[in-house]
């Protein structure tokens, strides 16, 4: 099953390879061997959806949370370590 990330990725590269540079469908269509229909069903979804901005939205928050997450466990061993290096006494 195709997840919504990578089709909103393929969505966005297909739009770009021509349309937005003054290439019509029909020529991009034909050199990415899909059919234009498709290709138009890509650049209205992509336009729908934003393309890839609520797509780089999302991965940012799931890797600044993920930086929260590393950085907590970061300290944590930092902790430990400066415990464990300690005299006995």
């Amino acid at each position: 099953m195709i997840h919504l990330r990578s089709l909103n990725k393929t969505i966005s590269y297909r739009r770009t390879q021509g349309t937005e540079r003054g290439y019509s469908v029909a020529d991009v269509s034909e050199r990415l061997g899909v059919s234009t229909k498709s290709l138009y069903l890509w650049i209205r979804k992509t336009k729908q959806t934003g393309g890839d901005k609520d797509v780089s939205q999302a991965e940012f928050a799931r890797l600044k949370a993920e930086l929260k997450r590393v950085e907590e466990e970061r300290d944590i061993l930092k902790k430990a370590a400066a415990y464990f290096a300690r005299e006995p006494q």
